[in-house]
């Protein structure tokens, strides 16, 4: 494949199924249709670790949480882990990001030749709240409230910034991109539409609350009955604070954020196409996890179900299947060898995961049924952690120390059927917990976890003192301060 440069644009929270490309009947993303029309749409794409910190660093180092030690939001990548921008700049890629990168700060080297208007880590720290996971019940989160209570039309800080990626974006295209020796590789980073669930008029307005679904099992009557789950809902008490027709405005602001992000995505794609250099320029769209979106009375992120973990892919350019759909499970540990073979690059010293497969080699090839994807969370919420594997039409998901859950995404997409406790299906469930044992000791995993999340809030004055603080609200852009914590 000849060297190409390589522009990734990527979302925050933006959920796979919530896509016109993934067959969404109302959700309307006509630029990302159109990015899919001209490649390839990969629909079992995976985060690895189902929120924000953990997610993005094995974004960027192509290796698990369990291999790096970036295990939630209060473990933020800081570069000591060589990432795929680290490899391209040492062969003298320019590598540039613009956005979001919710790493640790701006001080520590996370490879990039320049980063613009970065987001990083509330004070280099982030979110100590869901490190504490040494009692029961978990501590409740009241600064969920803030998701039930910042939702509808208007402007945000996120829409706002999100505005100014773009611009910074069009004009690194317009002036410094023809300026490099290429190939170049450049990193757009979208904050939306993570919450809040506050949408531009124009794109709120393209969904009518009053028209649109309830979320799939959000009665409580409806969610799945698992000690998980239980333990994180103590935690994660934001449903309380929805009604139907708030759940119904969430859901339109959440859909009209998809379609901001599409906007601003299509502006991108416009100015690549008019560019010098647009025929020798692969792209690649993804998120950095989902949105559960009041599904089983769930919001946000941080499981394994496919609104939380699945998240779209496109892969554009020389080399890459026109109009097609590949269904071989793929994760973003995946963009590391893409990163690399895009550009050309053959020195992949520090990179040590054979999960992670090249995308485009991955596009031209037949269906994979046995090709595993796999993903963790030790993060906010989650009293004991949290394993998935993905293979063929099954996913597996492994409690430590709880019981596990098993669905057939092709006979039960929504995932509304566990078939982890049917004696038919015992044998899929021991080859699955069989082939997670080969990869890891699940329970031994769990348990340096918490005895690494132990000694960060030591580290920080200890439980009550982090309590005192309250749980965080979204990390704020650049330049504007931190939402107000709750405490009750």
């Amino acid at each position: 494949m000849q060297q190409q440069s390589l522009i990734i644009l990527m979302a925050d929270e933006h959920a796979g199924k919530y896509t016109g490309f993934a067959g969404h009947p109302v959700v309307q993303t006509p630029n990302l249709d159109r990015l899919a029309a001209r490649g390839t749409s990969f629909l079992n794409a995976y985060c690895n670790s189902p929120i924000c910190m953990p997610s993005r660093a094995a974004f960027a180092t192509g290796q698990y949480p369990h291999q790096t030690g970036y295990y939630c939001n209060a473990t933020p990548y800081d570069g000591q882990v060589e990432g795929w921008p680290h490899v391209l700049k040492r062969n003298g890629v320019n590598v540039t990001s613009i956005g979001k990168l919710h790493y640790r700060d701006v001080q520590v080297d996370t490879g990039f030749t320049e980063a613009r208007v970065p987001m990083h880590a509330v004070d280099g720290v982030g979110d100590l709240f869901g490190a504490i996971r040494d009692r029961a019940p978990l501590p409740v989160r009241y600064g969920v409230r803030q998701v039930a209570e910042q939702v509808g039309r208007g402007d945000s800080n996120y829409t706002r910034y999100d505005r100014s990626i773009l611009s910074d974006s069009l004009n690194w295209l317009e002036t410094v991109a023809p300026t490099l020796e290429e190939p170049f590789v450049l990193f757009v980073s979208f904050v939306c539409p993570h919450f809040p669930l506050i949408a531009p008029d124009e794109f709120y307005d393209l969904y009518d609350p009053d028209n649109l679904e309830l979320p799939k099992a959000c009665r409580s009557e409806d969610w799945p009955e698992h000690p998980w789950f239980d333990a994180f809902r103590s935690s994660y008490i934001t449903d309380t604070f929805f009604d139907d027709d708030l759940r119904r405005q969430a859901t339109a602001a959440y859909f009209g954020l998809c379609s901001f992000v599409d906007s601003l995505i299509g502006q991108i794609v416009d100015a690549v196409d008019s560019s010098p250099f647009s025929d020798r320029t692969r792209m690649i769209y993804t998120s950095d996890h989902g949105d559960n979106l009041g599904v089983r009375g769930l919001w946000q992120k941080s499981n394994f179900y496919q609104e939380s973990a699945n998240v779209p892919m496109i892969a554009v350019g020389e080399g890459v299947p026109v109009g097609e759909v590949c269904e071989t499970p793929v994760s973003l540990v995946d963009i590391f060898p893409t990163a690399l073979e895009a550009t050309g690059v053959t020195d992949a010293k520090g990179h040590t995961n054979p999960d992670a497969q090249n995308l485009f080699s991955v596009a031209a090839q037949p269906y994979d049924s046995e090709r595993t994807v796999f993903g963790e969370y030790h993060a906010a919420g989650a009293v004991n952690g949290v394993f998935m594997l993905r293979q063929g039409d099954w996913k597996y998901i492994h409690y430590a120390n709880m019981p596990p859950q098993l669905f057939n995404l092709q006979n039960d997409p929504e995932e509304l059927r566990d078939l982890a406790g049917d004696a038919a299906f015992a044998s899929v469930l021991d080859r699955f917990q069989k082939e997670l044992e080969q990869r890891l000791d699940p329970v031994a995993v769990d348990k340096t976890v918490k005895k690494i999340h132990k000694n960060i809030v030591l580290k920080h004055g200890g439980a009550e003192n982090i309590l005192s603080r309250g749980s965080m609200g979204a990390s704020p852009p650049p330049g504007t301060t931190h939402d107000s914590v709750q405490t009750k």
